[in-house]
């Protein structure tokens, strides 16, 4: 009796063995992955700052809006539902400093709402006053964003066509500042970076302009001056209609179509133009689930064209080798919170296996080289990025930066389940409706939000399931402590409070009526 029940615990300490080398091959993975994506955007930002090294002022031509030469324009503006802000973007538009007789405004509204009354009269409006503008209402929205463009493509005018989404705010000089880059025959769009119109409203949308911020100068920008290939981000940019065509047009296959079209664009040998400089204001969600909405669009967009795309990317005989590692690299990018997903619920069995494998947690040092590239990337986006400087940062600007860092860690951390969730069901093929991102009107005021008609009304499961996270790596981490497995504590509990306050703002702020 005595020998079997020796057996028997010598196979579970075996197994108990097995199973930790599991999870250190599956947490070494995961952490592999984070640390190539870090890598890469360290390769980004030594572009970015070789080439503002040696270009320190960077000034763009502009057409003189008097000139009787300038090209004709169509302006798109889609929407759907965006009673706050649709006549704020359409009296934008018309303000462009671009002769009334050189371009025109589609509206190609999908509403369902009380928009529609709104548009039309606002057009109406306009067109008394001598403005080229057409309101076109879909009534089945049919391939979403991307079915509303491709429907209006035989109907814009314009040898070029703007896009804006509803709640951007284009400057007065936006068409004459990006139309002349056209005159190079190569250029099939030219891309602006996003501005943000209420970064300080709140510590999410201070969140969300510091990652943003990174994308739109580090990412894009440091593709741009390395020859590599960048992405039409959907708004504030203006395509080459012929580019459109020759691409095949707008599709709904994917939830990021701007993302799949660009790509194609540029596999044909096309370029996009990046300007910096030229900034178009936008308003950041700013509740949690609108914030939650436009994350999983953008992950699972992505993973679906990483699907679609990476195969096309590496027969393209028109890119460098170099062109086509960075091209699947940025597509495969949007797994990096699947990664971190996996890594969280492997480091929980791991924390405790450690010392009966007789490894040195010496070994986790490695992560370390993601974490160091990520703060670098967005000090550098941040702080010093060398388009909107020209002095030092002072001391107090580099502490605020820390701070709000420090929090985008674990929050960032708290939407790895539901960004993990959007990347396996693109990866998979999962298809599923454009969710919009609802937007208010809300700009630098700091008052609470009054107009939340599009406001969710229910707890979704990932809540709860955020919830329960919160608790599991709250437990993980006390029981670290009483152990002396210190090795994750401190990852842990970042993971509890990351978990924690996604699941408390998405219930907070649901609308209950």
């Amino acid at each position: 009796m005595f020998g079997i029940q020796a057996l028997f615990d010598a196979l579970r300490y075996q197994a108990f063995v097995d199973f930790g080398y599991l999870m250190l091959l599956v947490y070494f993975i995961a952490m592999s992955g984070v640390t190539l994506y870090a890598l890469v955007q360290v390769h980004l930002l030594f572009l970015y700052k070789k080439y503002h090294k040696e270009h320190p002022v960077i000034e763009y031509k502009k057409y003189d809006p008097n000139d009787p030469n300038l090209p004709f324009v169509t302006v798109q503006l889609p929407m759907y539902n965006e009673m706050y802000v649709a006549e704020r973007i359409i009296d934008c538009v018309a303000a462009q400093e671009y002769p009334k007789d050189k371009f025109e405004i589609h509206v190609l509204d999908d509403s369902t709402d009380e928009t529609v009354q709104i548009v039309a009269r606002k057009v109406a409006e306009l067109r008394a006053r001598g403005y080229n503008i057409e309101h076109i209402h879909r009534t089945n929205r049919q391939g979403y964003k991307a079915g509303a463009l491709q429907e209006a493509m035989p109907r814009a005018r314009g040898e070029f066509i703007a896009i804006f989404d509803a709640d951007f705010t284009p400057r007065p000089d936006f068409l004459r500042t990006t139309i002349p880059y056209f005159e190079d025959p190569k250029v099939g769009i030219v891309q602006t970076r996003w501005e943000h119109l209420n970064a300080d409203y709140s510590m999410l949308t201070k969140l969300q302009a510091l990652q943003l911020n990174v994308h739109f100068t580090v990412e894009q920008a440091g593709r741009s001056y390395g020859n590599l290939l960048l992405q039409f981000n959907g708004t504030a940019g203006v395509w080459r209609k012929k580019v459109i065509e020759e691409a095949g047009g707008w599709q709904s296959d994917t939830l990021t179509e701007d993302l799949d079209l660009s790509f194609r664009a540029q596999i044909l040998g096309y370029r996009i133009q990046y300007l910096e400089k030229l900034g178009s204001p936008a308003e950041l969600p700013v509740d949690m689930n609108a914030l939650k909405g436009q994350q999983f669009r953008w992950n699972k967009g992505g993973a679906q064209n990483a699907r679609k795309l990476i195969k096309l990317v590496w027969n393209a005989k028109t890119l460098t080798p170099l062109q086509k590692v960075h091209a699947i690299s940025q597509l495969l990018a949007y797994g990096v919170f699947l990664w971190v997903f996996i890594a969280a619920i492997s480091s929980i069995p791991l924390s405790f296996a450690f010392s009966e494998l007789g490894i040195s947690t010496h070994f986790l040092s490695f992560s370390v080289i993601g974490l160091f590239a990520v703060a670098a990337i967005s000090y550098t986006a941040n702080v010093t990025a060398a388009l909107n400087r020209q002095t030092p940062p002072s001391f107090w600007e580099k502490v605020r930066f820390f701070g709000l860092f420090l929090s985008f860690l674990p929050m960032s951390m708290g939407l790895s389940l539901y960004n993990a969730i959007a990347v396996i069901e693109g990866l998979r093929g999962k298809v599923s409706a454009f969710v919009r991102t609802p937007k208010y009107g809300i700009t630098s005021d700091r008052t609470p939000i009054r107009q939340a008609a599009y406001m969710a009304r229910k707890i979704s499961w990932v809540t709860y399931a955020e919830g329960v996270m919160a608790l599991v790596f709250l437990s993980a981490a006390l029981a670290g402590i009483r152990t002396g497995n210190s090795a994750f504590v401190l990852f842990h509990f970042m993971l509890a409070f990351g978990f924690a306050t996604i699941c408390y703002y998405s219930i907070k702020h649901l609308r209950f009526d």
